[in-house]
């Protein structure tokens, strides 16, 4: 019997090996994927399979150096790859100008050691427009610099470089409140076959890894550099794969993952340094996005660094245009150092919509000058405001395990008096922090393990909230106020199992807040 266990472990063993997963978990492999482990429904998800067959873009007429112009030797090799059947697509050592390329279904980009791509910077090379979708609407704009429409089974990997040059797009960026504007006029008038930019008087910069409508994408390996705007960003993708990627952005709204009403996202292995957010989950703007009705959903991020330079905005945000609906977002084991936030949930009057089921778990941060987590529904728009007042809907968040130095607050929560954000869990929240935890307009929170050093106030803030438990707090000696309690909506908050005996004051209460809101407070048991 052993005998026969064992020629059979053998073989699993090694293909485990070769697969480059761990041998020795339990968590299984599938097509080199660690298994996925997420407090919600989803497959696991495969690298897609190509055959073995290599479309070299030197035999197809490209020329190495930078200097000459490539986009129909790349164009020529993907062609010929998929009208075969698929394979690889190979870009060799050196240095390669083109214009934007256009994947197909079956074709693995793959960029050579020593490898670089070098995109255009000729605003006309990316014309005819192509169907996208700009700030959560969509149109036809200029191409991306990597564009692929409705194919399956597509991947870029390697370990070369992209270079997306995006430099000459960026002084865009100051007409970009007006461009919005009259993209967003547009999505209010006209049917999206009508929406045509990708012209200069508008100024819409476009993404630089952009597929849309495909199912089966894998990004692996590679290095992304500065393009016009958005780094990768699917749009409308079944089972995602952004693995071993390295972003180095800067310019303008330069963020690095945007799934965008995508479905089964995997990024894990990733280090970022982005010039905005390092992973926006979007689902669409105000009306179009409800027209569209498409939620991004079911999203893992794990073992991923964020922040690794100066520049990085949050590590993870979602919204602010999420009026299609997102839900299913798994964040953990990630490490957050020098970004202005961790994990952002950010919406406004007039989006609609909802964020629910979100999980961060077993995140270490260091140097955050904001929160680590922030929640709120006063998110501004510096471009177009609402035309409808639909309040968006927050609910079912959960915090563990969150570890942050050198915060400016510990952790906040903030809804809408007509919405207010429901259903959050925090536990096990280590913070030093210049002010404490924040939870205003919101129900149904629980405060669980808490252990928060402050500089200056009371170490959680409560304003406008119902049905709050503080549970099994640590409080350091010499605190002034533990807990403040404030507005004349609060009701049923909760204090237990926690010592608070070095405290001056464990609860100040504000005037307006009602009697009832803590007659059922339970100190010390």
């Amino acid at each position: 019997m052993n005998k026969l266990v064992i020629s059979f472990a053998f073989p699993a063993f090694f293909a485990l090996l070769s697969a480059g997963c761990d041998p020795f978990s339990t968590r299984g492999c599938f097509g080199g994927i660690a298994a996925i482990e997420a407090p919600f429904e989803m497959p696991q998800l495969r690298s897609p399979v190509f055959q073995d067959r290599t479309f070299d873009i030197r035999s197809y007429g490209a020329e190495a150096g930078g200097t000459v112009k490539n986009t129909d030797a790349f164009a020529a090799a993907v062609e010929a790859c998929h009208s075969s059947g698929g394979g690889r697509v190979l870009v060799p050592a050196g240095t390669w100008f083109t214009g934007p390329i256009h994947l197909k279904s079956n074709v693995n980009l793959h960029l050579a050691k020593g490898s670089v791509v070098k995109f255009s910077d000729d605003f006309d090379d990316y014309l005819p427009p192509v169907f996208t979708r700009v700030e959560g609407i969509e149109c036809y704009n200029y191409s991306p610099l990597v564009y692929a429409d409705g194919c399956v089974n597509i991947a870029i990997t390697g370990s070369g470089f992209l270079e997306g040059q995006g430099r000459a797009w960026w002084p865009w960026r100051k007409f970009n409140r007006e461009a919005v504007r009259m993209l967003y006029q547009a999505a209010v008038e006209k049917p999206v076959t009508q929406r045509r930019f990708g012209n200069r008087r508008v100024r819409l910069r476009p993404s630089f890894i952009q597929p849309v409508n495909c199912k089966n994408v894998l990004i692996e390996g590679i290095t992304v550099g500065s393009g016009p705007m958005w780094t990768i960003h699917p749009l409308y993708c079944e089972n995602v794969i952004v693995r071993g990627v390295t972003l180095r952005t800067e310019g303008p709204n330069n963020d690095g993952v945007n799934p965008d009403s995508c479905r089964n996202v995997l990024i894990e292995n990733c280090d970022f340094d982005t010039a905005d957010d390092a992973i926006g989950i979007k689902s669409g703007l105000n009306e179009d996005g409800w027209r569209v009705n498409r939620p991004c959903e079911n999203i893992v991020i794990r073992h991923c660094r964020f922040g690794l330079g100066e520049g990085t905005d949050s590590a993870l945000s979602i919204g602010s245009e999420m009026s299609g609906g997102v839900r299913n977002v798994f964040i953990h084991d990630c490490r957050f150092e020098r970004t202005s936030r961790g994990v952002r949930i950010k919406s406004m009057r007039g989006r609609g919509g909802f964020v629910e089921n979100v999980w961060i778990e077993d995140i270490t941060a260091s140097r955050v000058s904001k929160e680590p987590v922030l929640v709120t529904m006063f998110y501004g728009s510096s471009t177009v405001k609402p035309l409808a007042a639909a309040a968006p809907i927050f609910r079912n968040i959960h915090v563990k395990n969150v570890r942050c130095s050198g915060a400016e607050t510990a952790l906040a929560i903030t809804g809408l008096p007509e919405s207010p954000v429901k259903h959050v869990t925090v536990e096990n929240l280590d913070v030093s922090a210049r002010k404490g935890l924040i939870c205003a307009d919101a129900e149904h929170v629980t405060l669980d393990g808490l252990k928060i050093m402050v500089e200056d106030g009371p170490l959680v803030r409560i304003a406008n909230a119902r049905d709050v438990a503080v549970r099994r707090a640590e409080c350091p000696a010499g605190t002034d106020v533990f807990l403040e309690i404030a507005g004349e909506r609060t009701a049923g908050i909760v204090l237990a199992d926690s010592d608070l005996s070095g405290v001056l004051s464990p609860v100040a209460t504000d005037p307006n807040v009602p009697v009832a809101a803590f007659e059922n407070a339970v100190l010390g048991e």
